[in-house]
């Protein structure tokens, strides 16, 4: 039914800001080639850790264009959708194919509780607004709205819908998703504290979020996993976990920038609502990050 392949790790990359919070292409052009030079496998714009709802539709259209001219074809672009409204989604799908970008990772609508049948008829209508593949998004502990793997079942026979970025929390859904579909989609682990668990069960990518501060040793745990290489997998996998472990929680985003500022690759710098980190909590982040690289294993 699919022909289109995601597999690997997919950075769910940050939107850099300049000092007034515009935009900082330059920022993201640098870091854009550190990830592709480590060896990641897709990119991701515009998602959670992308800062969406803080962009207006001008700036997301822009920074699509922008990432399709930077990458000129090395690896797929998704751009997310996290939209509130129909049309909007619908308008910036096309846009974006337009752009050139190659495929959506697509969220159930936002800010807003749809039941079963409005969730599943929002999907079905973004998706038919381009002609282009789609990650399916289920992030229930932060948007509240659940895609059950019954209902991966029922959205199987679109042939737009080719990936899963599995974030419930729950790692019994990727066997359940394929008990009910076989391989009939790509499941990615979408939670870093998660990966491991998640490819042990038959996860095929991972939409990643440090990885954009350490890619080296995010694409080599893909590699170790998906050759089945559990034991050395797991010794990488517990060095990285304290790190990971800043992927969850209502103020991830400000972690994982601040680890990026910390390792020379980014900047803690976010926009409103979310404020910088106080003093205590960046004080956390910032003694992980050093026992981890004390402790950092080579890769």
């Amino acid at each position: 039914m699919k022909t289109t392949r995601w597999r690997g790790v997919y950075p769910a990359v940050t939107t850099k800001f300049k000092p007034d919070f515009s935009l900082d292409m330059e920022a993201m052009a640098s870091h854009l080639e550190f990830q592709l030079d480590a060896g990641v496998h897709g990119v991701i714009i515009l998602g959670s850790l992308g800062e969406n709802p803080t962009l207006s539709m001008e700036e997301k259209l822009r920074l699509t264009g922008f990432f399709v001219n930077e990458i000129n074809g090395r690896v797929p672009l998704l751009a997310c959708i996290a939209e509130s409204d129909t049309r909007e989604a619908r308008h910036f799908a096309e846009q974006a194919q337009a752009l050139g970008a190659d495929g959506f990772m697509l969220l159930p609508p936002m800010r807003y509780p749809s039941d079963k049948r409005e969730t599943l008829s929002y999907l079905e209508e973004v998706a038919a607004a381009s002609d282009l593949p789609v990650m399916l998004y289920n992030n229930p502990v932060a948007y509240g709205t659940d895609l059950r793997p019954a209902d991966f079942e029922s959205l199987a026979s679109n042939p737009r819908f080719v990936a899963i970025k599995e974030s419930s929390a729950d790692t019994r859904r990727i066997p359940a998703i394929r008990r009910m579909t076989g391989d009939r989609y790509d499941i990615f682990c979408g939670v870093d504290d998660l990966a491991f668990e998640s490819f042990s069960l038959g996860a095929v990518g991972w939409v990643a979020g440090l990885v954009v501060a350490f890619p080296h040793e995010t694409v080599r745990l893909y590699e170790l996993m998906s050759a089945g290489q559990w034991s050395e997998a797991r010794k990488l996998y517990e060095w990285f976990l304290p790190l990971l472990s800043l992927d969850i929680g209502p103020k991830f985003v400000q972690q994982i920038k601040l680890v990026e500022e910390i390792m020379g690759v980014g900047s803690a710098r976010v926009r409103s609502p979310r404020l910088p980190l106080d003093a205590a909590e960046a004080a956390l982040v910032r003694t992980i990050v050093e026992q981890a690289l004390a402790n950092r294993l080579a890769v």
